[in-house]
């Protein structure tokens, strides 16, 4: 195994930061050192060790506990990306493609951990594109933040105002669109969230 125990007792800064980020990234996600390490196939210890700075690890281990955190190895070394309370300005949220006259924009942060969640534009008009779609058999919920929109849900339309909302699964074909002649806006609350 080429992960091993660092002879120097007073593991460096780099070490140090590598660790807590995981460890991070484990709390966030609520997952014990028993749990982490039986998706990432090491032991508890080794990992306690890492998580303290007292461990080197390979880059397939470091490979093996990003994809059990849900992030990249990337993100365990990404100083600037800290986890915790993140502040998106709204000029700054990422864009997403959609159907045109709309937009479908990432509020909440990766990497993701319980829920993510989506802001929506919609021009008088616009939609999410001529067909119901799938993603995921998660909890949605649609909340109208302004205007109001058609949401198709198996073939059945429930037309809502600002204020109103509606949950459902988001293995449910489903449609949203704007039949008015003002702007929209909507969220979308996914929990968990669903995959790529």
């Amino acid at each position: 195994m080429t992960d091993r125990s660092s002879p120097d007792p007073s593991a460096n800064a780099a070490d140090t930061a590598l660790g807590a980020r995981i460890r991070e990234y484990r709390m966030m996600r609520r997952m014990s050192l028993r749990a982490l390490g039986e998706a990432a196939q090491a032991s508890p210890g080794f990992l306690s060790q890492l998580e303290r700075g007292q461990a080197n690890s390979s880059i397939g281990m470091l490979r093996r506990i990003a994809v059990a955190l849900g992030v990249t190895v990337a993100d365990l070394f990404d100083q600037d990306s800290r986890p915790g309370p993140r502040v998106v300005r709204r000029a700054d949220r990422p864009m997403l493609h959609t159907a045109p006259g709309s937009r479908k924009l990432l509020i909440s942060q990766r990497p993701l951990s319980h829920l993510e969640v989506y802001a929506g534009e919609f021009d008088p008009g616009a939609s999410t594109g001529d067909d119901a779609y799938t993603h995921g058999d998660s909890q949605e919920i649609l909340l109208v933040i302004s205007g109001a929109v058609r949401v198709e849900l198996d073939g059945r339309a429930h037309d809502l105002d600002a204020g109103d909302s509606i949950e459902y699964r988001s293995s449910v074909p489903h449609r949203v669109a704007n039949n008015h002649e003002t702007p929209a806006e909507i969220l979308w609350i996914i929990s968990p969230p669903t995959p790529d």
